[in-house]
């Protein structure tokens, strides 16, 4: 779904389309259509297009540019999980039988489970994948989407104590939070996220501004783009969710 809004900046008119379609910023992303140079006798407008969260599959359960200026933020790289499954095609989606832990391991399986009970829910947390010093922790829960949270803010959350209270352990130790393999799934919508709002800003020449992403999400839109020669890609805003604005340079 998509419509249109007008202000006298990009911001104005932003507000104007979260005041009138009741949502929040991270539900949508916007274009710049027109600008209007402001005159003498007329101020400038600004016309953006609003593009609604329906264009990209969500999941709250189971189920190029330049390279960010932030890459070397307190979100590493190590979020990315490589699982593959010798049984063949489509079995990588599947959640990967328990390792055994180590002693540093046990510890913070028992300090992620708690945190999980304090929150109100019960959960089993399993060692899923080890490569070098980054460790998987799977979280196996049936109240798996509210752990997830909106694009995976929840689960960043819990990998974000995780890695406080492992790094007291051992500093070598990396630890990545997963459940359901929604890193995995997440991974795929972005990759296909950032390649079909290339082609939309391709065709307009215009420019879109994509929903607030951690460091490590805003890193694969921007790698994912950057051998696009007409492409260009940039981190706007302030903060660890900063957005991703994708726009058309030429060749």
């Amino acid at each position: 779904m998509v419509r249109e809004f007008e202000g006298a900046t990009e911001k104005d008119a932003i507000e104007r389309a979260i005041e009138e379609l009741n949502l929040n910023r991270e539900e949508f992303d916007v274009e710049i259509i027109e600008e209007e140079r402001k005159g003498l006798f007329r101020k400038g407008n600004v016309r953006i297009k609003v593009y609604l969260d329906d264009r990209e599959e969500d999941i709250p359960a189971p189920a190029g540019g330049d390279i960010d200026e932030d890459a070397d933020e307190n979100e590493p790289n190590y979020n990315r999980i490589e699982y593959h499954d010798p049984r063949g095609a489509g079995e990588a989606t599947r959640t990967p039988p328990p390792l055994n832990p180590t002693e540093d391991e046990v510890k913070t399986i028992r300090f992620l489970t708690e945190v999980i009970n304090r929150m109100g829910y019960e959960a089993t947390v399993n060692v899923i994948r080890k490569e070098d010093s980054k460790v998987v922790f799977g979280i196996e829960s049936k109240n798996s989407g509210i752990l997830i949270g909106r694009k995976g803010k929840n689960l960043d959350a819990l990998q974000l104590l995780a890695n406080v209270y492992a790094n007291k352990l051992s500093s070598s130790m990396k630890v990545v939070v997963d459940a359901e393999n929604y890193r995995i799934r997440r991974e795929e919508n972005l990759v296909r996220l950032a390649t079909k709002t290339a082609e939309q800003v391709r065709k307009s020449h215009g420019s879109r501004l994509l929903e607030p992403m951690n460091p490590f999400e805003r890193r694969l839109i921007h790698t994912t783009l950057n051998t696009m020669k007409d492409i260009e890609t940039k981190s706007e805003g302030d903060g660890l969710y900063k957005q991703v604005r994708v726009f058309y340079k030429g060749n």
